[in-house]
């Protein structure tokens, strides 16, 4: 191999290479979907209104699934909502206490989650935490009892 061969082989493994990477950057900068529905600690962004909850939304197909996590990143309930109708997913130890509502009414109750059309709360209750999914698109203000948005 002559000396030019070599020089151009060298450059066009370079070029390459550059190339490569430069793809990866980009293909790191673009948004990864969340994943882990049901995990701990899942690959999704908190999006808790609360300080005392971890909450994490997943989207699929059209589905907005939205996921409840305590503090040590214990699952305590997840729900699936889409135009307008929510549905409790047997996820986490209090989803046995999960409703679909259009009101909360206790003054112990707080909003752990809240976004346009959907607003989650919790309520302590002696066998574990009530949460409450309220569908705001239906009542856009709020519904009654303090569970707004």
């Amino acid at each position: 191999m002559s000396r030019t061969q070599g020089s151009f082989i060298r450059k066009a493994a370079f070029a390459a290479l550059t190339a490569l990477c430069v793809t990866s950057i980009a293909s790191a900068q673009t948004s990864t979907p969340a994943t882990g529905l049901g995990q701990a600690w899942p690959n999704a962004a908190d999006v808790s209104a609360s300080p005392n909850y971890h909450v994490y939304v997943f989207v699929l197909n059209g589905i907005k699934y939205i996921q409840i996590n305590d503090l040590n990143g214990t699952v305590h309930a997840a729900v699936g909502t889409a135009n307008g109708t929510s549905i409790v997913l047997p996820v986490g130890v209090d989803s046995q206490n999960v409703v679909t509502s259009s009101t909360t009414n206790s003054s112990s109750t707080e909003t752990v989650y809240s976004d346009s059309s959907t607003t989650v709360t919790a309520t302590p209750q002696s066998n574990g935490t009530r949460f409450t999914v309220v569908d705001t698109t239906t009542c856009p203000s709020g519904c009654s009892g303090g569970g707004g948005s």
